[in-house]
């Protein structure tokens, strides 16, 4: 198989990850839920993952970087654990809906939310900030579309805003791909998943905020800590990892970022080219339409004019043994906004090579003839 839905969940994973995320499931015990060796080993463990993600995204504190399951969950503590009823948020139709849904559900509960539109297809800060009022408590906007592999220009939006008002970015798409500095750029919630650009394994994710932002738990439970004590714990990362952390994976998000401290800029430059190539010579082919500009991210979307996007998917699968996603991508504002019920992405990572998306074009081009 041709491996190309990376923006869904990465098919290809380092050895170091490999061979550590089997270490970690060999031998592993609960982290910092006792007191024998192997416990404090695997905290340790732990904390260096901490750390190394903390230092690598340009985050604020160690404490102040939670592991989630996900990047739906962080988006989920992000959003539910801030905003309030009365609060203003403004976001983009470019979302995800592990943004849209849970803001969605805040606004029965008396969130005010407001939705800027694309410009040129493109995210666009000028729209974002006209959105804003001194009455924003947030901005919640994505570091890069899942969709077209469009981004925003964080640095402008940050300088828009308040001063008092929120930056949270959804980080799905983005992390692992670009260098990313919350300080430098004034984001002060991001979400991570794991298991895309970040090259851990499924399972994985993070939080990591500043001090402005104090999120209350959306679970509660166990910590290891506090044990007397029927509330949640009032510090972090305590307070917003209840439960048992999924060791091997937390161990599989330090490897990654180990692996990217060292070819993170390669890698970003062979995405480049390959999503170069793609745009390209898919536009080139008669009855497809093209949604993407050549972006670090690996995405290149595409529509057949003679096909729908799950047909085309299918097929590519079926007759070429190529992996591929139609169809809405959970970002059912953004097709809205390119008028589109359902594209063809091409989601590509630095382990491809331009052979595969040659054989990709040749399978579009016999699909389009049709």
């Amino acid at each position: 198989m041709i491996y190309f839905d990376n923006a869904a969940t990465g098919g290809f994973k380092p050895d170091s990850v490999i061979t550590a995320v089997t270490s970690a499931v060999k031998y592993s015990a609960n982290p910092g839920r006792s007191g024998h060796k192997l416990s404090i080993a695997c905290l340790e463990r732990v904390y260096a993952s901490r750390k190394l993600l903390c230092e690598f995204l340009g985050g604020y504190s160690y404490d102040r970087t939670v592991f989630t399951k996900n990047c739906t969950e962080a988006l989920n503590i992000a959003l539910l654990g801030v905003l309030k009823s009365g609060d203003e948020v403004v976001t983009t139709v470019a979302e995800h809906n592990s943004v849209l849904r849970p803001l969605e559900y805040l606004k029965r509960k008396g969130v005010r939310v407001k939705y800027a539109g694309l410009k040129n297809g493109c995210i666009d800060a000028g729209e974002i900030l006209s959105c804003v009022t001194p009455l924003t408590r947030a901005v919640v906007v994505t570091l890069a579309s899942n969709v077209t592999g469009a981004a925003p220009d964080i640095n402008s939006i940050r300088k828009g805003l308040p001063e008092h008002t929120l930056l949270i970015c959804d980080g799905a798409q983005a992390c692992g791909h670009i260098p990313i500095n919350m300080k430098a750029s004034g984001i002060d919630a991001l979400a991570v998943a794991g298991h895309k650009g970040m090259l851990a394994i499924q399972g994985s994710g993070a939080l990591v905020f500043s001090e402005r932002v104090n999120p209350d738990p959306v679970t509660f439970g166990g910590t290891g800590s506090e044990s007397y004590n029927l509330e949640m714990p009032d510090f972090y990362p305590d307070r917003l990892e209840s439960g048992t952390l999924c060791y091997p994976a937390v161990v599989s998000i330090g490897e990654g970022v180990m692996y990217l401290e060292e070819n993170l800029a390669d890698g970003a430059r062979k995405v480049i080219q390959l999503t170069t190539a793609l745009c390209e010579n898919l536009s080139a082919i008669d009855g497809v339409t093209l949604y993407s500009k050549p972006n670090p991210y690996g995405i290149t979307a595409v529509s057949l004019k003679n096909m729908q996007s799950e047909i085309a998917a299918y097929r590519l699968s079926d007759e070429y043994s190529i992996c591929v996603r139609g169809g809405l991508h959970c970002a059912p504002l953004m097709h809205k906004a390119l008028s589109s019920d359902g594209l063809i992405r091409i989601s590509v990572s630095a382990f491809n090579t331009l052979g595969e998306c040659e054989q990709l074009v040749r399978a579009i081009k016999a699909l389009s003839k049709e």
